[in-house]
């Protein structure tokens, strides 16, 4: 049976599943494919938060506040389990802690709210913390802490009871092809179902053989590789917000603005930390463990594979050995190891492709979707529409 929509989107990751939830609130109808039985990939195996102050200023951190702005406002409608904890970005050296006070200023220029606190501060607010670690924080009160294995469940059942006569979730349906027809676009499943739409928004996060496989092998995409893990339940123990420590501020864009980024001096660290990418974050998820990451290794679009699909000792051990620098947690026994996968772009922010006038990519924004994909998918649809 013929299925129609005014869009037809392809993956029901965050990137994907906000492209859906932007359209209809603009009134469109909806059909949101899903080649798995539920989002298995980036959305559900990501650190979980909303970090608006890890952006670069202009688009993305538009983008970012944008979505922050819709998560609470579905929040206070349906429970998606988001958490208002906030962000602290502990400093451990002179460099970092210049770092901190520049992107603090940066900040206060954009209204966007943040608060300075001393050493005595930190380490009341988080009883864990080594004291020979922190020197200060930044502290973002209006960041987000995600359940990322339960959220995107969470807002496809809030899109389904909200939007019953306009939207359609199809999982299980991988799309194979996708050709322009009068007027707008046909895909078909590898069942052999055709569906219909006026516009096609193809959000495939890493999957790279389905559709377009051309373009994507002689693309500047790449994937990046993480390895997280999480400790079990631990009573007792509170984490007021997201931690982010040290080599989060050597690693997040919006840092890059500062004016002592240059000047930093990274041979304070493991060269194998940077090597691997390791920055260390630490987040209390509601049974009360604490979810530790992360690394990055990268391989291009076209030979993912050389990523493999194993957890290696090392890198964890690099990381706990970092963690239990900043940390002191009565066990640091790990019940859960695991990979993500995400995609970003040599060169650009993005891949954005319009294969044909109703038919488009959108994909590769590197770790930036919880964040910021929500805010994103508004700007296009209604780009996309006009």
């Amino acid at each position: 049976m013929l299925k129609q929509a005014d869009l037809l989107v392809v993956g029901a990751g965050i990137l994907g599943t906000g492209h859906a939830l932007q359209a209809l609130r603009s009134g469109y109808s909806v059909i949101l494919s899903e080649k798995d039985n539920a989002p298995q990939e980036a959305t559900v195996r990501n650190f979980g938060q909303a970090v608006i102050s890890g952006l670069s200023r202009g688009k993305w951190k538009q983008y970012g506040l944008d979505s922050l702005a819709l998560y609470q406002e579905i929040q206070a409608e349906f429970d998606l389990g988001i958490r208002n904890n906030g962000s602290y970005y502990i400093a451990s050296n002179a460099d970092e802690l210049q770092l901190i006070e520049e992107l603090y200023a940066i900040n206060v220029q954009d209204n966007y709210r943040c608060q300075l606190l001393n050493k005595a501060e930190c380490l009341q607010r988080f009883a864990t913390l080594r004291p020979e670690y922190c020197l200060a924080a930044l502290y973002f009160p209006l960041e987000l802490s995600i359940e990322p294995r339960t959220m995107i469940h969470r807002l496809l059942v809030y899109l389904q009871k909200k939007y019953p006569d306009t939207f359609q979730y199809l999982p299980n349906t991988s799309i194979c092809a996708c050709t322009p027809v009068n007027g707008g676009a046909m895909a078909e499943t590898t069942k052999g179902e055709k569906l219909k739409a006026s516009k096609i928004i193809i959000c495939s996060g890493s999957e790279f053989r389905l559709l377009y496989p051309e373009i994507f092998r002689n693309s500047n995409l790449v994937v990046s590789k993480l390895q997280m893990m999480q400790t079990y339940p631990l009573p007792g123990v509170h984490l007021p917000g997201n931690i982010l420590t040290g080599l989060s501020i050597r690693r997040y864009e919006s840092f890059q603005q500062c004016p002592s980024w240059a000047k930093k001096d990274d041979a304070v660290y493991d060269p194998k930390l940077l090597d691997y990418g390791i920055h260390i974050l630490f987040k209390q998820a509601l049974d009360g463990s604490i979810i530790i990451g992360d690394s990055h290794e990268y391989a291009p679009a076209s030979a993912v594979e050389q990523l493999g699909f194993d957890v290696h000792t090392e890198i964890n051990e690099l990381m706990l050995n970092e963690a239990q620098r900043i940390l002191q947690l009565p066990d640091w026994r790990m019940q859960k190891y695991w990979n993500g996968f995400y995609s970003q772009v040599k060169g650009a922010d993005m891949f954005h492709l319009q294969v044909d006038e109703n038919i488009q990519i959108l994909t590769g924004i590197g770790g930036k979707g919880m964040t910021s994909g929500l805010g994103l998918a508004g700007h296009n649809i209604t780009q996309t529409f006009a």
